[in-house]
């Protein structure tokens, strides 16, 4: 995953990204390269977002680290109990997932966050590979529209309700899929979504992904994904 070059458009624009950097990031060496997820191999919650951000995943070389969404995302899973600590700032930060694994739609990051269809297609076999990787998921928490498209094309899931905070559908393979807000700034500076609905999204999905055993504490012990 890490050597693809399939979208010449992402491909350009990480590598841009990380050769000019930001000022407040001249002394990072970026990672410019796609992102495989990270978390637990045994998860029952696999969370999807949008794609890495130019200053985030792609400076910091893992998911949602080192960008706004990500201190919003890994703070509610951490209030849910699958993060050993509210912060995601670096690789080597220490974080632990514990039944959750989060990945993106599209693994490289895209010029203004908005990568095409076209990308995401070309992205798909690393969703495909990655949910059939990790057979204990249960729910699929799908971060935006555009998450729940690629997650509906990934499962072969063609007749599905109008994505919306909230709305849940039963996938093909059995599992669930759960739609949230994204943790944009552009959602959370308006108020589109709180942290109170964040952090609904996974009290229901732990609900969804241990059923009647012991939700407030996975038995697993969580692993750092590989980077």
């Amino acid at each position: 995953m890490v050597a693809c070059r399939r979208c010449p458009r992402l491909v350009a624009w990480r590598e841009q990204v990380a050769r000019e950097k930001r000022a407040a990031f001249r002394d990072w060496d970026y990672w410019g390269r796609p992102l495989p997820g990270f978390g637990d191999p045994l998860a029952r919650v696999f969370v999807v977002g949008l794609a890495p951000a130019a200053h985030g995943g792609n400076r910091t070389g893992r998911i949602f680290t080192g960008d706004r969404s990500g201190d919003w995302l890994y703070a509610a899973l951490y209030r849910a109990g699958f993060a050993n600590q509210p912060t995601s700032v670096s690789r080597d930060d220490g974080l632990k997932l514990t039944g959750a694994y989060v990945a993106a739609a599209v693994r490289c990051a895209p010029p203004n966050n908005r990568p095409t269809t076209a990308e995401r297609d070309n992205c798909l076999p690393f969703l495909v590979r990655e949910l059939g990787l990790l057979q204990e998921v249960r729910v699929v928490v799908c971060l935006g529209g555009f998450a729940y498209d690629a997650v509906a094309l990934a499962t072969g899931l063609k007749r599905r309700p109008r994505f919306g905070h909230g709305v849940e559908a039963a996938l093909p393979d059995g599992r669930t899929a759960l739609c949230s807000y994204h943790p944009s700034q552009q959602n959370t500076f308006t108020g589109r979504l709180t942290a109170p609905m964040l952090d609904a999204i996974f009290a229901r999905a732990r609900e969804l992904g241990f059923g009647t055993e012991d939700a407030a504490s996975p038995m697993i012990e969580g692993q750092h994904g590989r980077d």
